[in-house]
């Protein structure tokens, strides 16, 4: 598969979750969006002004629209619960645990600004634990697609795959580089770029950091296979235990902390299968901060293309 690493095109994960939305409306009369006082933010303002009969703004009130999605879907629609990351997961968690997870109600948490991109807003807003929340749920399916086109796939299958699904996307534009008619399989990760020196799990926006890092550790003769893991639960165990088997070395490369998320979920897999030499570029368990400019915070954070390349060469030196 080839990149274009020197002027990709940008465009907004969360409009992808927008477009899906409509989309999916115009076919889907029982599709529901509630919105939880960000609606210009996470964008289904779309989705308000296409289908206002649809759409219900809760306000501040991140509990109690959990609540009233796990109402909707008990009368048979399809609830989309969207806010920012960090109060999608955090604020509801026992409403989501008990209504949702528990009683397998057919409601889709769909979470933007997630990670440390949403720079401006601090901390705060920085959510870097929701994957871990979500996916230690019993039931609870989770999806961190890594670009537009594939945020926009990932809505529309879980729309119309039963059960309770979690989201995740982003606000800031980022490479939009997969192929929207190319095989888009729940719980099946894509092997973007291979090679037998290491294997490099990635999902979200370290996908294309992980591409990055590879090209550039190519020109130096070392192989970095790349892996697109857009499910973390259920999580892709063929896939992992082949590249662990193959290359000898695992990395995990997430905007997330690392003790819970994508590297936890494939640590577990490799433990109990085929116990390998692991390694992680994540949040490195402490809070965000306020930056304008979401590289330069993802470089400070050490979770950018540089980073992994790092990470890459102190390993295999080892």
């Amino acid at each position: 598969m080839i990149f274009n690493l020197e002027d990709p095109e940008l465009k907004e994960t969360r409009q992808g979750f927008a477009d899906a939305l409509v989309d999916e409306g115009k076919i889907n009369k029982d599709l529901v969006v509630l919105g939880g006082d960000v609606t210009g933010s996470v964008k289904t303002n779309f989705f308000r002004d296409a289908y206002p009969d649809r759409f219900i703004s809760v306000g501040v009130a991140e509990q109690d629209m959990i609540g009233t999605a796990a109402g909707l879907a008990l009368a048979g629609k399809i609830p989309i619960a969207s806010t920012y990351g960090e109060f999608a997961t955090g604020r509801p968690f026992d409403q989501i645990r008990q209504s949702l997870a528990y009683s397998d109600m057919n409601v889709k948490i769909c979470a933007s600004h997630c990670g440390i991109t949403v720079g401006p807003d601090g901390a705060t807003h920085q959510s870097f634990e929701d994957v871990g929340i979500m996916r230690i749920l019993p039931g609870m399916n989770v999806i961190t697609p890594c670009d537009y086109n594939q945020t926009y796939r990932a809505v529309r299958l879980a729309i119309n795959t039963y059960g309770p699904f979690y989201v995740r996307f982003y606000r800031e534009k980022s490479p939009n580089f997969t192929d929207m008619n190319a095989p888009f399989e729940f719980g099946k990760a894509d092997t973007l770029i291979d090679g037998n020196d290491v294997t490099l799990i990635a999902n979200g926006l370290l996908v294309w950091e992980a591409i990055v890092a590879s090209e550039r550790l190519s020109k130096e003769g070392i192989g970095a296979r790349v892996i697109n893991m857009h499910t973390v639960k259920p999580i892709d165990k063929e896939t992992i235990i082949k590249g662990a088997k193959e290359t000898g070395l695992v990395i995990t490369c997430e905007d997330h902390q690392w003790t819970c998320g994508l590297f936890g979920a494939v640590a577990e897999v490799l433990a109990i299968n085929h116990p390998t030499k692991m390694d992680f570029v994540a949040i490195n368990d402490r809070f965000g901060e306020s930056g304008i400019i979401a590289s330069e915070l993802m470089k400070k954070f050490e979770i950018d293309s540089d980073a992994i390349y790092k990470k890459v060469k102190k390993n295999l030196k080892k």
